[in-house]
């Protein structure tokens, strides 16, 4: 009999463990795509890593180790017994969409009030992660608002203000041709810039009432391509002492300033060699 109850309770202590463990993996696994999920929308370092570590928690994950970089998710969890369970994830460098970045904010505060369990939120997440972008009509309205506010504040008159926003409308169409044909982020940026001093240049051409300025359009015109969200979450990360993710994506933000630079430049230069500097 003492032999039986001895067998039984190493079998119940074998299975707990297993349960253990596999709570452990589930935990870290949904916590991990949450992280992946912000971070692959625009969230900054120290929310991907609040995130997974206020879900780990709350499931009974205490001992939870991140590293977050840019482009990447390191986490690493302890069960009761020590046995260490590591993950890795890889986020490519993308575009934002904050909308879905308060989603998965709000899903975690709500799992660590204890409103939300495991099951459930493993499919809120995937709802969430499927949330889609903006229509397109609106994007496209919204760049060529933006390119002729910009443009406005440039000192740009109402004619050359309409111009931004027409050339703002076309570069959104554009981009997003580009992302659905996962065209190179350097050959987006650089066609974007070529497209905004051609149509600036040809503006100025036919211009019959009185000259078109370029600098208030041409201005006004890129502001679709900027990364003014990489950006900034780039000074944020860097503030918070996280130097290489802030670095990595000051420097991809910065390099989309340079290919913008290279096509406006090709066009201009081009022009420019065409007529001797008579449009200019």
């Amino acid at each position: 009999m003492e032999k039986e109850k001895v067998e039984d309770s190493k079998i119940m202590e074998s299975e707990n463990s297993l349960q253990s463990d596999g709570n452990v993996k589930q935990v870290v696994d949904f916590a991990l795509e949450a992280g992946r999920i912000l971070l692959k929308n625009g969230g900054e370092i120290f929310r991907v890593e609040e995130t997974i570590t206020r879900i780990c928690q709350h499931f009974g994950v205490e001992h939870v180790d991140i590293f977050t970089l840019s482009h990447g998710i390191f986490v690493s969890a302890e069960n009761e017994k020590g046995d260490a369970y590591t993950k890795v994830k890889h986020i490519p460098l993308s575009g934002a969409h904050l909308g879905i970045v308060a989603e998965v904010n709000e899903l975690s505060r709500q799992i660590a009030e204890g409103k939300v369990e495991l099951p459930k939120a493993r499919e809120r997440l995937a709802k969430i992660d499927r949330i889609p972008a903006s229509n397109s009509g609106l994007q496209i309205l919204g760049a060529g608002i933006a390119a002729a506010c910009y443009g406005f504040l440039m000192g740009s008159n109402l004619t050359e203000s309409v111009v931004a926003f027409c050339i703002g409308c076309i570069v959104q169409v554009w981009v997003l041709l580009a992302k659905k044909g996962r065209l190179s982020k350097i050959i987006v940026n650089i066609a974007g810039g070529m497209l905004i001093m051609s149509f600036a240049l040809l503006a100025r051409m036919f211009a019959t009432m009185s000259p078109l300025r370029l600098d208030g359009i041409i201005i006004g015109g890129i502001m679709p391509l900027i990364p003014g969200l990489a950006f900034t979450n780039a000074i944020r990360d860097i503030a918070d002492s996280d130097f290489l993710s802030g670095t990595v994506r000051m420097m991809d933000a910065l390099m989309v300033f340079v290919y913008i630079a290279v096509g406006v430049g090709i066009v201009l230069i081009t022009f420019n060699n065409m007529t001797g500097g008579f449009i200019l």
